[in-house]
């Protein structure tokens, strides 16, 4: 029996465990996965500073301009007292017995003295006004983005710990395929192996294999890769030429996912092998096999990297043609809240795949409403 396409999900984010951490310096982390909460190592701002280039000044004007400082400068040696000020650039810090920063813009000069109005607090950040030494900025488990890494530089960082990538090895197989030039009758084209790299980009890639249909190939190349995860394409099915569940069992693999009440791709399965790694069998057939990545490899792959769960991105989607029992994978483009089918949706077409910008999660039944859209980047 098929297993229920958000149960399939959930099994296969369950299936594994956050890949070791690791130290990096702040440009090799990006892309992966926080495995601790980046938190701030001092004071933001480490005093009070000017947000404008003006005066800070002590009490009511007028003011006598009694010294100035420029950003990268330490903080002056003076308290200002009232009816004085001191010249201060953006960023510099201002005096003790500063009450305000005037814009130099609003400050008329006659000698040394400033007149203006000053309203108590204004342009003057604060020690810690934008976070406390100590204190979490990003948790665990986010994605390390540029802002990020602008941020964690911000905060004092020059490394982060972070969960190393999933190394992933695809195997291909199949008589009937090609790898250039035309397709012919009794022979398609590969078109999954050139579409994977481009679904991988939470992973690495460490090599493609070519098979023919041969179990023994088949056995040999899924016990000798040291990959997190082998992600095979085709022999997913009960045909002849189908060794994969046989290769599987021989190998005392468990395997977890044995078919998925999904359309296309039903016959995916997940398995995980005596030593840990796991095992993604996408069906043979394209657009079947990337409705498999989305639903279980990329969940999959965002565990290993310990990626934190998101919330499900939604879309209003008119009634397309549900299935009575199964969940339909339905290429889409968005606009505003609205999803709308492209069409050309066929499991063995990517048609509809390459004109869709995101793939709308349909469950059995659907009449109209709101559903969840998977896009191709990694996501759970």
């Amino acid at each position: 029996m098929n297993m229920p396409w958000t149960l399939a999900r959930q099994t296969a984010r369950d299936a594994a465990k956050p890949l070791d951490a690791t130290e990096l310096a702040l440009p090799d982390a990006l892309g992966l996965a926080l495995a601790s909460g980046v938190r701030a190592l001092t004071d933001q701002p480490t005093c009070a500073t000017s947000a404008m280039d003006g005066y800070a000044v002590a009490g009511p004007g007028p003011w006598r301009v009694v010294g100035r400082v420029a950003a990268g400068d330490p903080v002056p040696e003076v308290l200002l007292r009232p009816g004085e000020a001191f010249g201060v650039a953006t960023g510099a810090p201002v005096p003790d017995g500063s009450d305000a920063v005037v814009p130099v813009e609003l400050c008329s000069a006659g000698g040394a003295l400033l007149v203006a109005d000053a309203v108590p607090g204004k342009h003057i950040r604060r020690r810690a006004e934008d976070w406390p030494a100590g204190g979490e900025l990003v948790p665990a488990g986010s994605l390390v983005t540029p802002a990020v890494l602008g941020l964690a530089a911000g905060a004092g960082h020059d490394t982060l710990l972070v969960h190393r990538r999933p190394r992933v090895a695809v195997i291909v197989t199949g008589d009937e395929l090609l790898h250039a030039g035309l397709p012919r009758p009794g022979r398609v084209r590969d078109a999954i192996g050139p579409m994977l790299p481009g679904l991988l980009t939470r992973a690495d890639l460490v090599g493609t294999t070519h098979l023919h249909d041969d179990p023994s190939a088949l056995t040999d190349a899924l016990a000798s890769s040291q990959a997190d995860v082998l992600v095979t394409c085709g022999a997913t099915s009960a045909g002849p030429a189908d060794h994969l569940r046989r290769v599987l069992t021989g190998l005392g693999a468990e395997i977890l996912i044995s078919g998925v009440a999904c359309r296309p791709g039903h016959p995916m399965l997940l398995a995980v092998l005596p030593d840990g790694r796991c095992v993604a069998g996408l069906p043979g057939n394209p657009f079947a096999a990337l409705a498999a990545v989305l639903t279980l490899l990329h969940p999959l792959l965002d565990a290993l990297g310990g990626h934190a769960v998101r919330p499900p991105v939604t879309a209003w989607l008119p009634d397309s043609g549900s299935h009575r029992t199964d969940t339909r994978l339905v290429p889409v483009t968005r606009s505003g809240g609205l999803a709308v089918p492209v069409g050309h949706d066929r499991p063995g077409s990517l048609w509809g795949a390459a004109l869709a910008d995101a793939f709308a999660v349909v469950p059995p039944g659907h009449r109209g409403g709101e559903v969840e859209v998977l896009t191709c980047g990694s996501a759970s």
